[in-house]
């Protein structure tokens, strides 16, 4: 009998240990920034990178996509210009992802950074395997950004300046090509390329 009641207080012991930071805020700071949804962080003494707790912002360190190097921005201006960095480990969530890196709420003098990624259309809402705490919240906040059309969610396609500048160079060699030669129709010729570069 009393074998029984030391391995379920053992498992209880191990449980709460398990579950004492979750729900909870921790003050914690900035060591490096590296993307919209990442940083590396000084917890309890030791470099730890935290992945930031149900959004995806558009990457920007391998990849190069739309509005990553927005969301990157926004990020790290936040973290290095805040009077108090927290971070809030989840109930719902697991600690860390496959990827060794914690997952948490973060918090930027006492706002939630998720949630001004997300309302400024820099984060959606995504990667939501249990029920976290906050995700209400960035929800409400997402359709508002999807209303207002901002960044991720704009109409407009957003085409890197070497794709436009590349565009204008090319038409410009083919203008001067059509110039010299003695081709009929090149007016015509020329307005369709003008047309073209102007798309």
């Amino acid at each position: 009998m009393k074998k029984s009641w030391l391995w379920i207080s053992l498992l209880i012991g191990c449980f709460i240990i398990q579950h004492v930071d979750a729900n909870t805020r921790k003050t914690i700071t900035l060591t490096k920034c590296t993307d919209g949804d990442t940083a590396h962080f000084l917890i309890d003494g030791k470099d730890t990178t935290v992945r930031f707790l149900a959004i995806d912002t558009p990457e920007y360190t391998k990849e190069k996509e739309p509005y990553g190097k927005e969301a990157s921005t926004f990020t790290c201006d936040a973290l290095k210009q805040a009077n108090e960095i927290q971070m809030e480990y989840d109930d719902g969530s697991d600690k860390t992802d496959k990827y060794g890196r914690d997952l948490a709420w973060i918090f930027v003098d006492d706002k939630l950074l998720q949630k001004m990624l997300v309302e400024e259309g820099l984060a959606e809402v995504a990667y939501l395997y249990g029920d976290y705490a906050y995700t209400d919240e960035l929800k409400e906040s997402q359709e508002m950004a999807k209303a207002a059309k901002r960044n991720i969610w704009s109409d407009e396609e957003t085409v890197p300046s070497y794709i436009t500048y590349g565009s204008m160079v090319i038409g410009a060699i083919i203008i001067v090509i059509l110039l010299c030669s003695n081709t009929k129709g090149k007016k015509r010729k020329i307005k369709k390329v003008l047309k073209t570069m102007k798309q």
